[in-house]
């Protein structure tokens, strides 16, 4: 008799290959279970990988194909990057040590981020000391998000060496940094790192600015995004509630002919580089103070229009009368909001209350970049008419 020679692994490739069929024809709200058992193969088979990561390392097998370590055979042959499989190789190292947690990510009852924490730990505090709670940390793994236990791990690495989770703080504030890019393609890169605590700080900043509102198409990174700038761009130092107040200054060069959104006019220039079209510009200007500058060769002259800003009497009045941002079904506080101009006082448009109405960001770019237009009836409703197909150029701000 003649014994097949196809391993488990083959066995599981063959499997594979059969899921997508199968799973075109499974109900799509019943497929949740098919979601979580994808993930406990997945983390299973780390454990795996993992046992043979160590095995095929201390054999040298990588030095066969050329390489000169475990990191980069992984990399290359198991599609990963630099730092994934960095993790998997220490990861690997760590859980020689800390065989339950290893038994336990094979059986599917923790996840594969639960086994980093774990071996993290044991880098911090040493294999031994991890050994010793490991049952009751494991405990804690089963019941809790692979980002809850980080923190289960961390009360557990300052009762074992206070001075030592004192030192890894220390250490990760220092490496705390924000990159914020030059404009390219109209957009600003921006990364960083902050330490746990301004990490909690920004985030609870942030977080009451980037709830979804009613009909909200935005995704929660944009949602994120728009909150970060709404919170740079809210009045400082104004006590009052309704956000009457002096805003973070931002300067921004342009012409008459871009203001007045002429036909073959130059862009806007940030002071900070980069360029915005010139509808940005007039939906910035809504509500900004204007300096003019006048002169053929030289500056001969600067005039300043402070007057282009809404004063803080009219935009008490604008949020007594709107109370939040006026585009049906959009509920963003005043504080959020801009003041919108109807027709653009570049235009002729006045700072008067009867030509104002509160936006939320979101809302005062769809008025301005995205053609949308916005009026209030004699009655107090607000209509917001959307672009025709092919977005027109607006011409009110």
């Amino acid at each position: 008799m003649c014994r097949s020679s196809e391993t488990p692994l083959d066995r599981i490739m063959s499997g594979l290959a059969d899921v997508p069929g199968w799973l075109a024809d499974q109900p799509s709200g019943q497929l949740g279970q098919v979601i979580i058992k994808s993930r406990e193969i997945i983390d299973r088979t780390e454990a795996i990988a993992g046992e043979a990561t160590r095995r095929f390392e201390k054999a040298g097998g990588y030095k066969a194909d050329g390489f000169l370590g475990m990191i980069p055979w992984l990399r290359v042959n198991g599609k990963l990057s630099g730092a994934a499989a960095a993790e998997r190789v220490d990861v690997a190292h760590q859980l020689k040590e800390l065989p339950r947690t290893e038994e336990a990510l094979a059986r599917g009852e923790i996840g594969y981020q639960h086994a980093v924490t774990m071996a993290r730990t044991a880098q911090n505090v040493g294999a031994a000391q991890v050994r010793k709670a490991e049952t009751t940390l494991l405990k804690a793994a089963v019941t809790t998000d692979p980002g809850q236990f980080v923190g289960v791990a961390k009360n557990f690495e300052h009762q074992v060496d206070a001075q030592a989770a004192l030192a890894e703080a220390n250490h990760a504030h220092e490496r705390r940094y924000l990159r914020i890019g030059q404009p390219l393609n109209g957009l600003v890169r921006i990364d960083g790192l902050l330490d746990a605590e301004g990490g909690a700080i920004v985030r609870t900043a942030l977080e009451p600015l980037a709830k979804p509102t009613k009909g909200d198409s935005r995704t929660p990174e944009q949602r994120l995004v728009d909150a970060l700038v709404e919170r740079c761009q809210a009045r400082s130092g104004s006590t009052h509630p309704d956000g009457a107040g002096p805003r973070p200054q931002v300067i921004i060069k342009a012409s008459l002919d871009t203001l007045a959104d002429i036909s073959g006019a130059p862009a806007a220039e940030l002071d900070w580089g980069g360029t915005v079209p010139a509808e940005t510009l007039r939906r910035i200007a809504c509500d900004s103070a204007i300096t003019r500058i006048t002169g053929l060769g030289e500056l001969e002259q600067e005039i300043t229009h402070a007057g282009r800003s809404i004063p803080p009497a009219t935009r008490r009045a604008l949020v007594a009368r709107d109370r939040h941002c006026v585009f049906p079904g959009c509920d963003r506080p005043a504080p959020w909001c801009d003041g919108h101009h109807l027709i653009f006082w570049g235009d002729g448009g006045p700072t008067r209350l009867d030509n104002l109405g509160l936006t939320c960001r979101t809302h005062h770019r769809k008025v301005h970049e995205e053609g949308w237009k916005l009026r209030r009836e004699k009655d107090g409703r607000w209509v917001a008419t959307p672009p025709l197909t092919v977005i027109p150029r607006a011409r009110t701000g």
